[in-house]
């Protein structure tokens, strides 16, 4: 089972590493802007936010909203894999699901370490 204080943590680490990628991206445009665009073409520099509206603005025309669906198509599939699987095989993959979660630190691993002991 899990609590609502596991699940916590890890939407706050999730929001975390979203607010460090944002701030790392945008000043990474910022930057290069800065470097580049003045000295070739005679361009303003930009500040920080500036820089993320251009990363919002790129997103929506280069890359528009692509990944939401294709996010669901593979979610689908993964379903209809996870339907064919055997019971075995099932307990084998969430097994190793739970192996490679850093925030899963629960009684199962203990358990089986302890049953591989014996």
């Amino acid at each position: 089972m899990h609590s609502s204080h596991g699940w916590g943590k890890k939407v706050a680490c999730i929001a975390g590493v979203v607010i460090v990628a944002l701030v790392a991206f945008g000043w990474s445009v910022m930057q290069l802007w800065n470097w580049l665009m003045p000295p070739l073409f005679g361009l303003t520099m930009i500040t920080f936010w500036q820089a993320l509206g251009l990363l919002v603005l790129g997103r929506l025309l280069f890359g528009g909203f692509r990944g939401f669906g294709r996010h669901r198509r593979n979610h689908h599939r993964m379903h209809e894999r996870w339907q064919r699987m055997t019971p075995e095989q099932r307990e084998s993959f969430s097994r190793g699901l739970r192996r490679g979660c850093r925030w899963h630190r629960g009684s199962d691993d203990a358990a089986e370490s302890n049953s591989k002991a014996l």
